[in-house]
């Protein structure tokens, strides 16, 4: 899918949540880019770290208008890279030579993708997205949240949400 990329941060790559993603990325030629394979610090209010990976991973993201966020729930939260990420952002609104470029993010869509312990996504996890997304302008195109309190991700168990969430990015493009 050419108008669809996805930000994937967990300590395990191939672990629940890796999985999901990758259930729902493969069929639709999505590519993914891993937070943990590269090197970015927290945001400062002087841009002191305005070489490091961010600005790159940044602009490669801005060229699709589908942007898929993949994180486990941690602590009723997003992992750390997730947050990370999701904080430099105001590089891009904080920034006078940055500020054209963050304004491309306006009418983008975000969705996210989820695992937990939890039946349910945590109203404090996705509230956290949909707000970010307000803010920037973004739409929210919606999430697929997968319960793996019983033990490893099991792709059948969750293949009608991951049909359906395919289905919704499929349509969206």
């Amino acid at each position: 899918m050419k108008n669809t990329i996805a930000l994937f941060a967990s300590s395990r790559r191939h672990g629940n949540t890796g999985q999901l993603l990758d259930a729902i990325a493969a069929p639709l030629d999505i590519e993914i880019i891993d937070l943990n394979d590269h090197q970015f610090s927290d945001f400062d209010y002087d841009n002191l770290h305005k070489d490091d990976d961010f600005q790159k991973i940044f602009e490669r993201v801005l060229a699709f208008d589908h942007i898929i966020f993949a994180s486990p729930v941690y602590w009723y939260a997003v992992s750390p890279p997730m947050k990370r990420f999701l904080d430099r952002i105001s590089d891009y609104l904080s920034f006078d030579e940055l500020l054209d470029k963050g304004r491309q993010l306006r009418g983008k869509t975000g969705y996210v993708v989820s695992t937990s312990i939890s039946e349910q996504i945590d109203a404090s996890f996705i509230n956290a997205f949909k707000d970010t997304f307000d803010y920037l302008g973004m739409n929210f195109g919606g999430c697929i949240h997968c319960d793996c309190s019983s033990g490893d991700f099991k792709i059948e168990n969750h293949q009608q949400e991951i049909d359906a969430f395919i289905k919704k990015l499929r349509m969206a493009q």
